[in-house]
């Protein structure tokens, strides 16, 4: 499966708007851990690393950022900067994030629990994963 942009429903109401996820609905997995990534300090990278068998949605709930994706042949970069929509990333793709602006709020969704033996830290070993 390739990387995608997914747009959540959108409930417009003068009182302020309201979006929301729905597990294996909205997202292609069943959600098994959320977490978020905020005060990152202005140039910081975060992420530079892959999952054997993570996939994970991740969107900018406040702010911007740029999600970074390599898919061991190309790059693709996705802006992130609205809260109703995001971007689905599969197993096997090397993800940067970079270009945080000022009080910006990352959420990742994620569907398997934190498992240290998942990640994916060297980006010539990935490469030569994907090649087989």
């Amino acid at each position: 499966m390739k990387h995608k942009i997914i747009q959540l429903p959108k409930v417009i109401d003068e009182r302020g708007n309201l979006s929301f996820i729905e597990s294996a609905n909205h997202i292609p997995f069943k959600i098994a851990r959320v977490y978020w990534i905020y005060d990152v300090p202005g140039g910081e990278i975060r992420g530079s690393h892959a999952f054997k068998d993570q996939e994970e949605f991740i969107i900018a709930l406040s702010g911007s950022f740029d999600v970074v994706l390599h898919d061991g042949q190309e790059e693709h970069k996705i802006s992130l900067n609205r809260s109703y929509y995001g971007v689905f990333v599969p197993k096997m793709t090397w993800r940067r994030l970079e270009n945080f602006s000022t009080n910006s709020l990352c959420l990742v969704i994620s569907s398997t629990d934190y498992n240290e033996d998942d990640y994916i830290w060297e980006f010539d070993w990935f490469i030569n994963e994907k090649q087989k």
